[in-house]
Order: C-alpha cells, then sequence, then structure tokens
C-alpha cells in the first residue's frame, strides 16, 4: 500500500512494469514540483532492492561520483571494497559486479534522478549508462532502470527523441502533468483540507495542480488567504525564476517569451513574439516555443478557418500567469507588505475580475476531454480552436471573439461561451443580444454547413429565475471540469 494520491494511470504503468518480468527501461519527465520523484520512490521503496542515484545541480563530476559511492555502499553494502571510481564507466562497472553478487532477489531498481545533472557536458553518463543497460542489464529480467529529469525539454531532446543512445533501449516513459481539478480535489481531500468545488476552482487558478505547492496549504484558511500567504510572502515568492532556471539552460529567453504572453492574455503569434522580444524568426525561437509547449507553459491554437494555419501562443501556466499579473509586480513595488488585504482588495477590482476571467478560460482549454465528456462527445474526433472577426475598415460593426470552439466530426461545432462568476451567470438582455450576434456573425463570415451549437460554461451555471434568455443550447457548471 503506498501513499500516492491522484496517479491512479501512471500507478498502473508502475504496476505493469514491476509485473512484467523482463528488464525494463522507463524515462520519466515533467516540470520541477510535479511529484516525479515522490512518485518513484514511493511505488519501488518496498518492491524490491532500491538504488537511488540523485544528481546534483552544478557539482563537479568528481562530486557526483563520491555521491555514487555513497549510494552504492549504502545499497549494497558498506563492505564492497570499492574506491570511488574515476567516471561513470568505472563507476556502472562497479554497479554490475555488485548486483552480479545479489543471489535472491525478485526486482532490482536503479533509479538515477535528476539526470541532466548527472549528465553534465564531457561526464560520458548517457554513453556509459547506454553501454550499460544494452551490455549487461537488458539481459537480466530483475533490473527495472528508471531515468527521471525536471528539464522536460532536456528530456525529449536527450533521450526520448533522440536517434541513437538511449531512445531506442526505452521499454516506457512516462509525462508526468501536474493535477487536474479531479486529482487537485483528491488530493486536498486526502490531506485533510476540505474545500467546496469553488474554492479548488479558486486555488487552481492561481497556482495550479502541481503536488509541491499544493502541500504548502494549510487549514482553516480560505483561497484569497492561500493565495496571499504563498504568493506575495510565502514559499512561492521566489519561485518563478528559479522553476525557469532549473528546466531551461539560457532561461532568460523563454521568461522573455512568457513575460510577452502575460501581456497579451488571448495570445500571440509567433511573428508577434518575435517583434516583442526581438528574436529572430528562426529556429532559435521555435526551440524556445517547442519546449515551453512540451513543458506544459504554452498552448497552440489554431484559429478556425485561418487558410494560412496561423497559431497562437498562449500562455496556459496559472502560476506563470499570477505570478506575472500580480506578485511581481508587488514585489517590485514593495507592496506586498504595505497591506495585509491587498491581495483581497485587488482581487475584487474590475482588473482583477477580468484575470479571474482569462484564468478561467485557461482551465477551460486544459480540461476540454471534461467538456467534450459533458457534452456526450467523448467518442468523437475533435478539434479545439479559437475565433476572431475583425469587421473591416471604418464598419461599425463590432468585432467578435470566440474564446473556443470545438469542431467535430459529427457535423456540428460548438461556440463555447466562458465566464467566469461567483454566483449564477445573468444573461440579460443586452448579453442575450451578444450571443446571438456572435453566433449568427460565425455562420455568415465562415459559411460553415456545420451545425452551430452556443454552449456556455460558468462556475455555477445560468440564473434561470431573473429575465433568463434560453439563448444556449447547452450550459455546462464547473462540475462539467472535474
Amino acid at each position: 500500500m503506498t501513499s500516492i494520491f491522484a496517479r491512479q494511470k501512471e500507478v498502473n504503468e508502475l504496476k505493469r512494469i514491476h509485473e512484467s518480468g523482463k528488464p525494463e527501461f522507463l524515462a520519466v519527465y515533467g516540470r520541477r514540483r510535479v511529484g516525479k520523484t515522490y512518485l518513484i520512490r514511493e511505488f519501488f521503496k518496498s518492491r524490491g532492492l532500491y538504488f537511488a542515484l540523485t544528481g546534483i545541480k552544478k557539482a563537479s563530476l568528481r562530486k557526483q561520483l563520491r555521491n555514487f559511492s555513497v549510494e552504492l555502499a549504502r545499497v549494497f553494502g558498506k563492505d564492497l571494497g570499492y574506491k570511488a571510481p574515476k567516471d561513470w564507466q568505472e563507476a556502472f562497472s562497479q554497479l554490475r559486479e555488485a548486483i552480479e553478487k545479489v543471489k535472491k532477489q525478485d526486482r532490482i531498481i536503479l533509479f538515477f534522478d535528476e539526470l541532466p545533472w548527472l549528465a553534465s557536458p564531457k561526464s560520458e553518463f548517457l554513453q556509459d549508462l547506454d553501454h550499460f543497460w544494452n551490455r549487461y542489464m537488458s539481459g537480466d529480467s530483475r533490473i527495472i532502470v528508471v531515468i527521471c529529469g525536471s528539464a522536460a525539454s532536456w528530456m525529449i531532446k536527450k533521450v526520448i527523441r533522440d536517434k541513437g543512445g538511449l531512445h531506442g533501449r526505452l521499454t516506457a516513459q512516462i509525462r508526468l502533468l501536474p493535477f487536474d481539478l479531479r486529482e487537485t480535489e483528491e488530493y486536498l481531500r486526502q490531506e485533510g483540507l476540505e474545500f467546496s468545488r469553488k474554492e479548488v476552482l479558486d486555488i487552481y487558478m492561481a497556482i495550479g495542480g502541481i503536488p509541491k505547492y499544493l502541500n504548502y496549504i494549510k487549514r482553516g484558511t480560505s483561497p484569497l488567504q492561500i493565495v496571499s500567504a504563498l504568493c506575495f510572502e510565502g514559499a512561492l515568492v521566489d519561485e518563478f525564476q528559479e522553476l525557469y532556471s532549473s528546466l531551461f539552460d539560457k532561461h532568460e529567453r523563454h521568461v522573455s517569451v512568457i513575460q510577452a504572453l502575460a501581456e497579451r492574455l488571448n495570445g500571440l503569434t509567433k511573428a508577434e513574439i518575435s517583434k516583442k522580444t526581438g528574436f529572430s524568426m528562426g529556429g532559435g525561437l521555435n526551440m524556445i516555443l517547442e519546449e515551453l509547449e512540451q513543458s506544459g507553459f504554452i498552448l497552440p491554437i489554431r484559429e478556425f478557418g485561418n487558410r494560412k494555419k496561423e497559431i497562437r501562443y498562449r500562455l496556459i501556466d496559472e502560476y506563470s500567469l499570477f505570478y506575472l499579473k500580480w506578485a511581481d509586480r508587488a514585489k517590485e513595488n514593495n507592496l506586498r507588505w504595505q497591506d495585509e488585504e491587498f491581495w483581497k482588495t485587488l482581487y475584487s477590482t474590475s482588473v482583477g475580475q477580468s484575470w479571474s476571467g482569462y484564468a478561467f478560460e485557461t482551465v477551460c482549454f486544459k480540461h476540454l476531454p471534461n467538456i467534450k465528456k459533458a457534452l456526450g462527445i467523448s467518442g468523437v474526433l475533435t478539434s479545439a480552436s479559437g475565433w476572431v472577426y475583425k469587421p473591416p475598415k471604418g464598419s461599425k460593426e463590432h468585432g467578435i471573439q470566440v474564446d473556443l470552439l470545438i469542431d467535430r466530426a459529427d457535423h456540428c461545432i460548438n461556440l463555447c461561451e466562458i465566464k467566469y462568476s461567483s454566483k449564477e451567470f445573468t444573461i440579460n438582455r443586452a448579453y442575450d443580444k451578444v450571443l446571438r450576434e456572435k453566433k449568427w456573425t460565425f455562420v455568415e463570415e465562415t459559411k460553415t454547413k456545420k451545425s452551430v451549437h452556443l454552449t456556455l460554461i460558468s462556475p455555477y451555471g445560468v440564473n434561470k429565475k431573473s429575465l433568463y434568455f434560453g439563448t444556449p443550447d447547452t450550459v455546462l457548471t464547473m462540475d462539467a471540469l472535474f
């Protein structure tokens, strides 16, 4: 029995690997603080002989190798008589000899954590690990090798997609993502923290589903108190720079892109990002965007009907958005120390509510499978996009934007209107007119032959007692996201 919560899919995969009866080579990757080390340690620590070597950030090769010797002696016994190895080839030779002396053992787990720090330039760690696995361990049915790294882009480039080396050796891989809303709710409940779904949503909108961040939450506090305590004066005050510096080389370039996207909530094209950051449109910017996407910070969104197939990149990391919008600004102006009610006051302003609206949109984008399930179209092939209508110059028409458009293979389209509200959303006569015009304009401008359904998504749904207009074909509440 483990203490792992809300990772059922990953736990099932680890069980399969453990019970396969053959040698396994698993790669686990995901962003900082997402719980990779915890998942592997808690699952495997009591399921066999467990050897775990963790890379030390910016440490010398000599120090990494001394760390290896300490772990080797701890797991296999201090009487091995080995001296500290001079390189990784010798280290793996010692490990192989130690394993061969183990008489009876169902499973031997070799966990190499923070792989990018172990595999520093000129260390030859990857080459020697590849030889160690291919020459010796791949024929031993007891062996499970697990490699793990927070630098997701590095793991993808050097391991997952590398055509040589370890790529061909992997038998399984797990990309560990932040908790979704349901998993966050489950995790908090298991920790003895009882929140309503609206409170879970409000916390998630600010710090996302990062287990380490959620672990800082104290009992008996409200979402406003939690966000204020963590982001303005507590554990997450300096997390932003540490997060990006731990994930990317030359992370300042990645931060520049994130900052540009935080200023334009509805996203930017690559050309617009290039203009704002000063980076050329070449391979360097392409790599930055791919690394940010693979690490779960940004989402590429195509515009419906755009023949140029232009992609708009949107910032979808809740913590990054919140930090750049509020915490960084407060830190620069030393505002967080002047008023204990700083965030509570800010949250109630029109600017705060505007942020809430965007943050809620982001949560909806990240929970699209849940929305599809609520609409009864889980098995239907779909594509998600946005849509913007810009009227001709000189026209008296208003521009129109569709937050989320679900184009379905069953000859239907859902235009999703996303509205954040702390109570049932009221559709008055003016807003009803806006909805009708939006749907009509979309049909006219796109010339679509598909059936168009208007879907409204709001935490508490729609108030049907006060001036309700039945324009939306479907109304979804926050329960659909869980």
